[in-house]
């Protein structure tokens, strides 16, 4: 079996898109599966191509045993409506082009969160003459519609059809979380052909262990007690909630709010840090994969965090996985839903009402007060993670692919 792959993210990027499709396509491989990915020159989400790699036509590389294609894009940071749009048009039509050269293929997957890369697997698809799958991550364009990026009724409503044009041509629907599924089910698409993989985590890579003195010593962080969000910096996150619990917690000087990351709000957060003299906020820029387990080791609870709109009742954000198998607590303060269930059920933290800054900080003063409490969350977090092993998930997902074939 040939599977053919498109997404514009791929490591070395470590957002949660890359790191998905290339562990599981690692699976896969191991399956005696061939699998191509198109993507583009690592940028995400500065819009600077990466040290070792150029914005070239096409590059070919073999990573892990999977074929990598990378193909020239118009590149931009991951902030600005138009400039963001060019960038997925141009990936849209450079990866249909070069994947017309790409033989023997027997299926098609394009993944979401924007669809115009889903749109080019399509028609990829329908001139191979074979079966195409939506990886549905993000119910799009509702969710940029939640953050008020766009505006105009005209494009919501166009792209909006070609949303459901795209889930009614695919064979087979990818969905990361149950929520997504009861969404399109009650849109009229076809039960039968949805189903969840959950977003999971390397076990073997995520473990939990002793704080990195290194990265300790490097942000004076040394016998500080650390409440850390990990992760994209976006619209959606609304890291003003955790600005404002720093800003109340400012007269414990054991406690110290770490934000590491990159993304579209990232320069604005850091100027407002800044300005306001948020001495115990901690600014980490984004950090290559293979440092991420040394930056969760170095906090005590994981900070996950969204705005207040009823889309992100279906959200899984991902850094949930990784938490859980350092062994986090996780202080989730995000509409109740998908996500809120996890950390119920597996009483691996506390949920906080989103957008309340006063009972983040509440919560963030009990992990460190209440050790007893803090130790209970963190065994429950490791038990919690096995659930969502990667390499299980990837296999799920595989014999799915097979299916449909």
């Amino acid at each position: 079996m040939h599977i053919l792959f498109l997404t514009d993210n791929f490591p070395p990027e470590g957002n949660a898109p890359a790191i998905r499709t290339f562990e599981h396509a690692k699976e896969w491989v191991k399956k005696d599966t061939k699998v191509t990915v198109i993507t583009c020159a690592p940028n995400f989400p500065e819009g600077r191509v990466y040290s070792g790699y150029k914005n070239n036509w096409l590059k070919k590389e073999i990573i892990d045993g999977i074929n990598i294609w990378r193909v020239k894009t118009y590149i931009t940071a991951n902030e600005g409506i138009f400039k963001r749009t060019l960038d997925y048009m141009s990936f849209m039509a450079s990866s249909f082009f070069f994947s017309i050269f790409i033989k023997k293929v027997d299926v098609v997957i394009g993944t979401s969160p924007q669809f115009f890369t889903v749109l080019s697997a399509w028609a990829i698809a329908k001139i191979k003459g074979v079966k195409f799958i939506f990886e549905l991550r993000d119910i799009w364009p509702a969710s940029i519609e939640a953050v008020g990026a766009i505006k105009n009724n005209f494009i919501i409503n166009l792209l909006r059809k070609i949303e459901i044009f795209l889930y009614r041509q695919a064979d087979l629907i990818v969905s990361v979380t149950y929520s997504f599924r009861k969404e399109l089910i009650g849109r009229g698409i076809e039960e039968s052909k949805i189903h969840v993989v959950y977003n999971g985590v390397d076990l073997t890579t995520f473990i939990p262990s002793d704080k990195n003195p290194k990265m300790l010593k490097d942000y004076d962080l040394c016998n500080k007690f650390i409440a850390g969000y990990v992760g994209t910096h976006g619209m959606a996150h609304g890291l003003e909630t955790i600005i404002e619990a720093a800003r109340i917690l400012q007269d414990d000087d054991e406690i110290r709010i770490l934000l590491a990351g990159g993304g579209s709000e990232r320069s604005r957060i850091e100027k407002f840090v800044i300005q306001e003299n948020l001495k115990n906020i901690v600014l980490i820029p984004r950090q290559s994969r293979e440092s991420m387990p040394d930056l969760w080791s170095i906090c005590d609870v994981a900070l996950v965090n969204l705005k207040n709109k009823p889309l992100f009742k279906t959200v899984i954000p991902s850094k949930i996985f990784e938490a859980m198998s350092m062994g986090l607590p996780i202080l989730i303060s995000i509409p109740e839903g998908e996500s809120t269930k996890i950390i119920r059920d597996n009483k691996s933290g506390i949920i906080i009402p989103p957008e309340d800054p006063f009972k983040l900080a509440k919560a963030i003063k009990e992990m460190k007060s209440n050790e007893d409490k803090h130790h209970e969350y963190c065994r429950n977090s490791i038990a919690a993670a096995k659930n969502f092993d990667r390499m299980k998930l990837a296999r799920q997902m595989h014999e799915l692919i097979i299916g449909i074939i």
